[in-house]
């Protein structure tokens, strides 16, 4: 089972909201997720992202790998 960590689009059109989420590789953008790890919302002011690390460490020890976009917005 290859596990990956990636966001998922929730709210209404015109608004970038998403969840961080962990999920087996091959289900669906919008499938059920293994668990859900954070949060990110842009807003006027600027991002506003909160991040379980503690749950993030524990699946990058597991091997589950980030997206692209995940690792981006952990670095800033």
């Amino acid at each position: 089972m290859a596990v990956v960590i990636r966001l998922t689009k929730t709210g209404r059109k015109g608004e970038s909201k998403y969840r961080i989420i962990v999920k087996e590789k091959r289900s669906g953008r919008d499938g059920k997720p293994i668990e859900k790890i954070g949060f990110v919302e842009k807003t006027k002011e600027g991002i506003k992202k909160e991040v379980n690390k503690e749950r993030y460490d524990y699946w990058v020890s597991c091997g589950a790998k980030p997206s692209i976009a995940v690792m981006n917005l952990l670095k800033h």
